[in-house]
């Protein structure tokens, strides 16, 4: 999968506006029609798929982490699910629920996802250097 930072995250990052050792952040899935999400300031319902047992607004994510890996900087989060769902998904929206619903960036999955009365599962890189977020330099 491919991450992109969204465009308004960074100057926010840079202002202190994200904490990811104490906020509270969310991934919400979305289809193929959300095709500049990278352009999202916040969460927002416009694309966001839909299906049953998949609630708007996505999971909370849990376990997030924020360390280094030589000289590399990174924040991660432990895998998510969407149980006994059936929805069909191309993108997802990872936002700050404690800044006011923030984007900070999405994930492309680089073609439709789908699960049929099953389980829709995010894996992220392991934390470290390929983690979900890095800031290298």
């Amino acid at each position: 999968m491919a991450n992109v930072v969204c465009t308004s995250f960074k100057p926010e990052l840079l202002k202190g506006d994200h904490d990811f050792s104490s906020d509270s952040f969310k991934l919400a899935l979305y289809t193929s029609s959300a095709t500049s999400l990278a352009d999202y300031t916040i969460y927002a319902v416009t694309n966001e798929a839909s299906g049953t047992n998949y609630s708007a607004g996505g999971t909370a994510l849990s376990g997030g982490t924020v360390s280094t890996s030589g000289t590399t900087g990174y924040a991660d989060f432990t895998d998510c699910s969407f149980s006994s769902v059936t929805i069909t998904a191309r993108y997802a929206l990872i936002y700050n629920t404690t800044a006011s619903n923030k984007a900070c960036f999405c994930l492309d999955f680089v073609g439709n996802k789908t699960a049929t009365n099953g389980t829709f599962t995010i894996t992220f890189p392991a934390a470290g250097a390929s983690a979900v977020l890095t800031i290298t330099g």
